[in-house]
């Protein structure tokens, strides 16, 4: 398969997982390019150990999460900085999450579902995301995150009781 039929592809699936990661349509589209431009450098060395399709879930989880990480690590050194510009002092910030394709009247509480799944433990997001938001089956999941399917299992029970925990914890705020 060539680069530019995986593009084809698959383009939109990588946008969207990242975009359920990191919920900012451009910041989207950024980690979506530098999937891209992974891919593109690494193409020759991929061993069909599993499909391409597993291959760019894996790449793209993994940059989403080390591209929230970078945010995380900015957002703290810029208290030690005080001549940075307010763009570069932007906080990792989700209410104003916009979705294409959410509804107005759902998108109060698609914020705040977001925003609770973006407390949970990094690998019970993962979990969470791929099971739920793509529908995937736990044994794709487990492929991508290299685990068994009784782990994808007990992560989603417990990234579930947590979610539960955090969605009726804030309820009465």
């Amino acid at each position: 398969m060539t680069f530019q039929e995986i593009y084809t592809l698959y383009k939109d699936l990588v946008f969207n997982v990242s975009l359920h990661y990191i919920q900012n349509v451009e910041e989207a589209e950024e980690i979506t390019q530098d999937v891209f431009v992974s891919v593109f450098n690494n193409l020759n060395n991929f061993k069909s150990q599993s499909s391409i399709k597993t291959w760019l879930y894996r790449i793209t989880v993994n940059k989403s999460i080390d591209y929230l990480k970078a945010k995380k690590r900015k957002k703290r050194w810029s208290i030690f900085t005080p001549l940075q510009t307010n763009q570069e002092k932007e906080q990792l910030h989700f209410a104003n999450f916009n979705h294409p394709g959410v509804e107005m009247e759902q998108k109060e509480a698609t914020k705040h579902i977001f925003n609770c799944i973006n407390k949970l433990p990094k690998n019970q997001k993962t979990v969470i995301i791929l099971l739920k938001i793509e529908q995937m089956s736990q044994l794709e999941v487990a492929k991508i995150l290299d685990i068994s399917s009784k782990a994808v299992d007990s992560l989603f029970q417990r990234a579930k009781k947590n979610l539960t925990f955090l969605l009726n914890q804030t309820e009465g705020k």
